[in-house]
């Protein structure tokens, strides 16, 4: 059960294993709101190039669609990437219930966007845990991890590559695990629960700066958000138009070589495109302004002489 790229890695390794796969569960294909269609999701294009028959419920928890489950007479759910909370009569559709790869290190950051809220939160390290599934969102025994460092430029799209990856091993291990229970004595790791954490999908809204936050959140924010929603911004023009929206790609921390200042937002006089924060300045390296190309801050600056200038601030 899975749709989107988190998963396939651990799918295409668990075919590869030999193990038979039965069938593959997926999201529905998203209605077409104008012209053309909508590409399928990555797991659905999988299952389509391995030849896997796809099952693509709008619930999974519907009567018929636990029917079909319970027809197959499969010996495990294998989950990651799905979208949808499997109640206690999917999980009992198999010999072996469900088990579930999630990236972080369980507890930490259980819900829909872990990998994005480890790099908000400034975490210098995360990995992946598989669980043995529970009605309970996130909440299960722990049957295998794997963790690895978080780059100080990688952004959350990089690190949730690097974490399908990773999750392979560690996947399969649970599967091997699982293949010696007698089903009924207890498996797994209990989850501590002082160490819960919760990591929510995240809206457009979040991607807005605030330069009144230190220029470390704001590095761990602009990473945190890509490849979506993208941090932005607005650059206050004059008095009478509307702020300019900028997409701000990528920025590098300067709180070591610019003075302290109140003014939070000030674009620098003189400088390449630095902004000043509650504890120094980020330089702008990459940033998009709507309608326009990417570009760099150095361009941005030469581009847009006549509304950027001393004392100009960005703002939200």
């Amino acid at each position: 059960m899975g749709t989107g790229p988190f998963a396939v890695p651990t799918f295409a390794a668990i075919l590869a294993a030999g193990y038979d796969a039965t069938l593959v569960v997926t999201r529905p294909q998203p209605a077409v709101k104008s012209r053309g269609s909508v590409p399928p999701g990555p797991v659905r294009q999988w299952a389509e190039d391995n030849g896997l028959p796809i099952f693509d419920p709008p619930s999974i928890n519907d009567p018929q669609a636990i029917e079909r489950l319970v027809a197959e007479k499969a010996m495990l759910l294998v989950v990651c990437d799905y979208g949808q909370i499997l109640k206690p009569e999917a999980l009992r559709s198999t010999t072996l219930g469900g088990i579930n790869l999630h990236g972080s290190l369980l507890p930490e950051y259980r819900g829909a966007a872990p990998v994005q809220w480890s790099v908000l939160s400034g975490d210098t390290a995360t990995g992946v845990t598989v669980i043995h599934m529970t009605p309970r969102l996130d909440g299960g025994p722990i049957l295998a991890t794997s963790e690895t460092p978080i780059g100080v430029q990688e952004t959350a799209g990089e690190l949730e590559s690097r974490l399908s990856q990773l999750g392979i091993s560690a996947t399969l291990s649970a599967i091997e695990t699982l293949s010696d229970w007698d089903g009924v004595s207890p498996i797994g790791r209990p989850q501590d629960p002082t160490r819960v954490s919760k990591a929510p999908r995240l809206q457009k809204t979040d991607g807005e700066i605030d330069f009144t936050k230190s220029s470390r959140h704001i590095d761990c924010q602009v990473r945190a958000l890509q490849p979506w929603p993208i941090a932005y911004t607005h650059l206050v023009v004059s008095e009478g138009k509307p702020p300019l929206r900028i997409a701000i790609k990528q920025v590098t921390i300067l709180d070591n070589d610019v003075p302290r200042s109140d003014n939070v937002g000030e674009i620098l006089p003189g400088s390449e495109l630095d902004v000043v924060t509650s504890s120094g300045a980020v330089r702008i390296e990459r940033l998009q302004p709507a309608g326009k190309r990417e570009m760099t801050g150095r361009e941005f600056r030469c581009g847009y002489q006549s509304i950027v200038g001393p004392m100009q601030r960005l703002s939200t």
